[in-house]
């Protein structure tokens, strides 16, 4: 089953909640188990592009992406994962999403907003 667009919206509320929390500007993206967005938030250029790429290698690999971090570096077995579908994010902020029932239903990801003058 895919994460539903209630789902996503739930997910990315309480990232931003989160977000708050922790007084940080956050863009998060929501995919489903097929790696196709379903939501986002705060979508500066830049950093929906890592937020999206976060969560698709979270899905594609069912697993955070700090862990696919560690294991692709120089000699670990993913070494050089990050150039493979078009393109991955191998470091911290994306996580799968697992229903009930312990399938994969999609992925999360987060970047956090540069600070700008014209950002409130």
């Amino acid at each position: 089953m895919h994460v539903t667009i209630a789902g996503a919206e739930v997910a990315i509320e309480a990232a931003r909640k989160r977000a708050i929390e922790l007084g940080t500007g956050m863009c998060i993206a929501i995919v489903d188990s097929g790696a196709n967005l379903k939501a986002s938030h705060d979508a500066w250029a830049g950093s929906i592009d890592i937020a999206i790429k976060k969560a698709k290698t979270a899905v594609f690999f069912g697993m955070p992406t700090g862990q696919i971090g560690n294991l692709s570096q120089p000699g670990g077995s993913l070494f050089g994962i990050e150039h493979s579908n078009e393109g991955l994010i191998t470091f911290p902020g994306g996580l799968p999403i697992v229903d009930t029932e312990g399938i994969l239903a999609g992925a999360i990801g987060v970047s956090d907003l540069p600070k700008h003058p014209w950002r409130t």
